[in-house]
């Protein structure tokens, strides 16, 4: 449910802030102890409020990756399902699309910023309500992008939707800050509780 604590464990493992209490281990070694710049070099975050400026669609792909081909831009647009929408402008990548991407849809942003975090070939991953915000169709354009980014690094994936976390590896149900229940979506259905009841 809303409130139970899903972003603020993802900010934590972010690093936007440090916890007062315990420790968070990356390979068996605490976060805290890794240089905070090393450390968010290793990470990606698609959030539902995607951070767009007033520059080309390759700007804002290639904002993580300043050095980044054109090439490698458009190979991440492609993996993230944005080509579609690109390749009709006149300009394609080169369209300058507005304060916030105020010309673009939101489920065009929501794409944007995926390829972004593509280009940015991070270890782990972190999907803030990445879909929330979208129709049905949207979403299964950005499930799939998602689905390819996923492939082969640590993902947070934080969702309110089964569709969004169903193949995930492991489940964790929060409510009121506390973690309720652990286990792959068939284990979970099959229990008593919380998730079962959602």
């Amino acid at each position: 449910p809303s409130g139970a604590g899903k972003t603020t464990l993802c900010n934590l493992v972010a690093r936007f802030y440090d916890p007062t209490q315990g420790r968070i281990l990356l390979d068996g070694r605490d976060i805290r102890d890794i240089e905070l710049e090393d450390y968010r070099r290793l990470l990606g975050i698609v959030e539902q409020d995607v951070f767009l400026f007033d520059g080309t669609i390759a700007e804002n792909i290639g904002y993580g990756a300043r050095n980044a081909s054109l090439e490698n831009i458009q190979r991440a647009a492609r993996i993230a399902n944005a080509e579609g929408f690109i390749l009709p402008w006149p300009n394609t990548y080169h369209t300058v699309i507005g304060e916030r991407g105020v010309k673009l849809s939101g489920g065009q942003r929501q794409r944007l910023a995926i390829a972004r975090a593509v280009l940015a070939d991070p270890k782990i991953l972190i999907l803030d309500e990445a879909t929330s915000n979208l129709d049905t169709q949207s979403e299964q354009l950005i499930q799939a992008g998602l689905a390819q980014l996923m492939r082969n690094r640590t993902c947070f994936v934080i969702a309110h939707r089964l569709s969004t976390i169903r193949n995930a590896d492991r489940i964790l149900v929060l409510e009121e800050g506390r973690l309720l229940q652990v286990g792959a979506h068939a284990d979970l259905l099959a229990a008593e509780g919380r998730y079962r009841e959602m």
